[in-house]
């Protein structure tokens, strides 16, 4: 007899590009999760392009928590360590729990490709309002890096032992 778990889940996953130069023509990275997500079964529900200013990003990912539609938020961009990377400072004061082990395997993955320099991510991840957030760098390497090696694994409800998807299907997890 088979289980409803044993059913793929497609998610609602909205995605954010933080950048103060990228247009939708240039956002390769927003573009590369979009593509991941369909790809994957998910529901894109939106995309948007916002600047690297804490108060506008943290206006649309609250916006996005608030969705009850909305489960996964990706960001993309705003994680390193220059003036106007201010992504960690905007989402980090929403999530009601981080995710500790996110930000640590994306490093130990992204290591394996670009060496030392991984070190200078800031991305992390979290929960909000039963919202799962991730916030990714801006380079399009970094999102498919964390998208294949990660989010989509965890992303699908099928996933053993567990996974972020079953914390926001409502019915499955622990939600608030």
């Amino acid at each position: 007899m088979s289980d409803d778990r044993d059913a793929f889940v497609a998610l609602n996953i909205a995605v954010l590009t933080i950048s103060d130069t990228r247009t939708e023509e240039t956002d390769r990275s927003g573009q590369a999760l979009a593509a991941g997500v369909t790809e994957a079964g998910h529901r894109l529900i939106d995309k948007r392009i916002v600047v690297d200013d804490v108060y506008r990003i943290r206006a649309v990912v609250s916006e996005w928590i608030a969705d009850e539609r909305i489960q996964v938020i990706l960001t993309t961009g705003g994680t390193g360590f220059t003036g106007r990377d201010s992504t960690p400072e905007a989402v980090g004061v929403l999530l009601d729990k981080t995710i500790e082990g996110f930000g640590e395997l994306f490093r130990h993955l992204s290591w394996q490709e670009i060496g030392s320099s991984t070190i200078q991510s800031r991305c992390l991840g979290g929960l909000a309002n039963a919202t799962v957030v991730f916030c990714l760098p801006g380079s399009t390497g970094a999102c498919r890096t964390a998208w294949n090696g990660i989010l989509k694994e965890q992303l699908d409800s099928r996933h053993r032992p567990c996974n972020f998807a079953n914390l926001v299907i409502p019915g499955r997890g622990q939600h608030g």
